[in-house]
């Protein structure tokens, strides 16, 4: 049965992490965002997130472009005629180059509405099988290591099941070497948010002896070529994030041995049916995939639940509790997490209310288009 668009609202929001967050990019604590809303001739309401940041450090894209391409560009291709199926809405936008976190928030509400209307979870109508998934978190980088290791043991007390630490030149081998030594037995890994050149290759070595499940995103944030060379220079596998973009970069980071595993996240890639797509492609050639997260509120963390009940992913994901970022979030209930493990909601859709009065004190913007 075809889906008619009838209205889309965009929801300009603005939060405060409870606590800063530092990369090798820099640091930051306010968060402005997008709620997309989409409306049926129905009635049936689907959400969607965006998660590109007010500054294009991590890609291109950023809050105020993703306004400008969904309210100029995609909104209108949107409801320019039905839809049958949410893997139509991806080619649709094929016209607009890039800007795939602009199109992944549209396409992860039309995905919302669809299994709303067909009374299945999210889920369910992305393939997934899971009822409880796998998390670990992710912890930026500490004003000293003595903070670091303290963050990191109160993660692990709360039962996560991996840690990952972000990592920058002159804050990575040593600091490991101390965190090692302090938890000898943890899943660990590194994220290096594009921070090196390959020739750090022989300094990065040193990360070998550390016993890592994988190194993140090392080199240049475009770059296939010369992660494929460093793999071959490491035991740790080296684990790909800001160079895959498609189910083309997928591939192609794949044939030259770039990588052992992928993170998969659902914005770099332009929304869920792409995400689908390089799954089913890393499951075919043994590559493991896991989902990272963007500071997601509620509407993104429930997206990412969904995608991550999906078989091939095996590493947990950064899908964290709403509590560790957010003083209150804009879904009800909020992600938990307990022992290091999600409960995959069973009510349709992403399985999560949208508190309304949280949403509409968090507004600071709404523009509403109709069919």
């Amino acid at each position: 049965m075809s889906i008619t668009i009838e209205k889309v609202i965009l929801h300009k929001l603005q939060m405060r992490l409870k606590h800063a967050f530092t990369t090798s990019f820099g640091t930051f604590q306010d968060k402005d965002f997008f709620v997309v809303e989409a409306i049926d001739e129905k009635g049936n309401i689907g959400f969607g997130e965006t998660v590109a940041f007010s500054s294009p450090w991590y890609s291109e894209e950023t809050t105020q472009t993703n306004e400008h391409i969904m309210k100029d560009f995609l909104i209108p291709l949107l409801l320019k005629k039905p839809i049958e199926h949410p893997d139509e809405v991806f080619p649709r936008f094929s016209s607009i180059r890039k800007n795939h976190m602009a199109k992944s928030a549209l396409e992860g509400a039309v995905w919302d509405l669809y299994a709303k209307r067909n009374n299945m979870t999210l889920a369910e109508a992305l393939g997934g099988t899971k009822k409880e998934i796998d998390v670990g978190i992710s912890i930026g980088i500490q004003p000293t290591v003595k903070e670091l290791i303290e963050v990191i043991g109160k993660h692990v007390e709360e039962g996560y099941k991996r840690i990952k630490v972000k990592i920058k030149p002159g804050w990575d081998v040593d600091v490991m070497r101390e965190v090692r030594n302090v938890f000898p037995d943890i899943p660990l890994m590194v994220d290096a948010n594009s921070a090196y050149t390959l020739e750090d290759a022989d300094h990065l070595k040193q990360l070998d002896d550390l016993n890592l499940m994988m190194i993140e995103q090392p080199l240049a944030h475009d770059d296939i070529f010369d992660h494929a060379e460093l793999q071959r220079l490491l035991k740790t596998p080296i684990c790909l994030d800001e160079s895959i973009h498609s189910y083309d970069d997928a591939r192609r980071a794949i044939q030259l041995g770039s990588a052992k595993i992928i993170n998969l996240k659902i914005g770099r890639v332009g929304g869920l049916s792409e995400s689908v797509r390089i799954h089913d492609l890393c499951q075919k050639n043994g590559i493991e995939v896991w989902c990272g997260g963007m500071l997601e509120a509620g509407v993104g963390r429930a997206h990412n639940v969904a995608l991550t009940t999906l078989k091939n992913f095996t590493l947990p994901g950064d899908t964290a509790s709403s509590s560790r970022y957010w003083e209150q979030d804009i879904i009800d209930p909020e992600v938990t997490v307990t022992n290091g493990i999600i409960q995959v909601p069973e009510k349709p859709g992403i399985g999560y209310d949208i508190n309304r009065q949280v949403l509409e004190a968090l507004t600071v913007e709404k523009t509403v288009f109709n069919n």
